[in-house]
């Protein structure tokens, strides 16, 4: 539910004990509507992001097909090849398999780096998939987003850091914890 500032309930003035950080902006009234859809698709009311950067909404407006040659690269020693263009690719196809559910997310942090993810990559995020032991997950754990891999146990989840400079983080029964989403692909700039 929408509260606007003059009919907000008095018991829900202040903020809450532990509470995250909040900031202030400018927004013109009519983008208010589109915002709070936005937030309310996105699933997250309270998060802090501490190993994820912005978060883009997967929707493609439009596509974008560029040629796929029916050539492959070998990666080993040089082979002949031509420069047949078989079809076109729009990335989408791909990439995105649930377009409503799926999101861009930015990686901040280096707790990935074992498995190929830096600082600075793009994340494909789909939080229709369900998160199975093994997979690369955004976890929300006490109202903070991490970027971990998911291990599942008998003595419950542990979040594993694919970097020794940082320890996994076993989750507790205590502890409010749920997996945002599942990540698909990592999009690496070499540039």
């Amino acid at each position: 539910m929408v509260q606007l500032k003059n009919d907000f309930p008095k018991s829900k003035v202040g903020r809450r004990p532990n509470s995250i950080p909040t900031k202030a902006i400018q927004l013109h009234y009519s983008l208010v509507g589109r915002l709070l859809k936005f937030k309310e698709s996105c699933g997250f009311d309270e998060l802090y992001r501490k190993d994820v950067g912005e978060i883009l909404s997967g929707k493609p407006s439009a596509s974008l097909s560029l040629p796929l040659f029916q050539s492959r690269i070998q990666a080993g020693f040089p082979s002949p090849c031509g420069d047949f263009k078989e079809r076109s690719l729009d990335l989408n196809e791909p990439l995105v398999s649930h377009k409503a559910a799926t999101f861009f997310m930015r990686v901040t942090g280096d707790s990935m780096t074992g498995v190929g993810i830096f600082p600075g990559d793009l994340l494909i995020v789909d939080r229709s998939l369900n998160p199975i032991s093994g997979k690369v997950v955004i976890a929300v754990l006490n109202g903070e987003m991490t970027l971990k891999r998911l291990e599942k146990s008998k003595e419950g989840f542990l979040l594993c850091a694919e970097n020794n400079r940082y320890e996994d983080i076993k989750v507790r029964e205590e502890d409010d914890f749920s997996i945002w989403g599942v990540v698909t692909n990592v999009i690496h700039c070499l540039l």
